[in-house]
């Protein structure tokens, strides 16, 4: 069961027109957004460093290690 706290990342597997913001097979950190993806839509860190919305379908949900995660934390 995912804790609340801990952070969720997508793997990107599309980037059609959006090919500044996002690279395809990089992982992305996801910011929970219920509204968006009520709307079919993911709110995610892009490469601008910002978090904006994108087609749900671009990203693949990703469960990494805990060990993963706080090493990916450490990079941000």
């Amino acid at each position: 069961m995912r804790r609340s706290n801990q952070s969720r990342y997508a793997l990107c597997v599309k980037n059609h027109g959006h090919a500044a913001a996002l690279e395809v097979r990089k992982l992305y950190r996801v910011i929970a957004d219920q509204v968006a993806a009520n709307r079919g839509l993911l709110r995610v860190v892009d490469e601008s460093g910002q978090d904006y919305l994108y087609p749900a379908g671009y990203f693949l949900s990703i469960e990494l290690p805990r060990a993963a995660i706080r090493m990916l934390a450490r990079t941000a």
